[in-house]
């Protein structure tokens, strides 16, 4: 864990975002009190495209039918005598 002041924190910005990136906690200070951590952002989500919809609907396509929906395959289990 690493704590810095504001004065530091604007001379090595750089080097705490990467501390952060890293897994390090990394706390900055104003008047010796905790004001700001820094933590790396959640991943942009990817974005799907043409092709992985299309190879989406081919995996599914290939899959087993099950020959009936999910409620009555549920309903049919639940309804089984052991």
């Amino acid at each position: 864990m690493g704590t810095y002041s504001l004065a530091q924190a604007k001379d090595q910005l750089s080097r705490l975002v990467d501390e952060a990136l890293s897994g390090k906690i990394v706390t900055i200070t104003r008047h010796g009190k905790p004001v700001v951590s820094l933590t790396p952002s959640a991943p942009t989500p990817v974005r799907l495209t043409k092709a992985d919809i299309e190879q989406m609907r081919r995996r599914a396509e290939a899959r087993p039918s099950l020959c009936a929906d999910s409620v009555t395959l549920v309903r049919e289990m639940r309804d089984e005598e052991p």
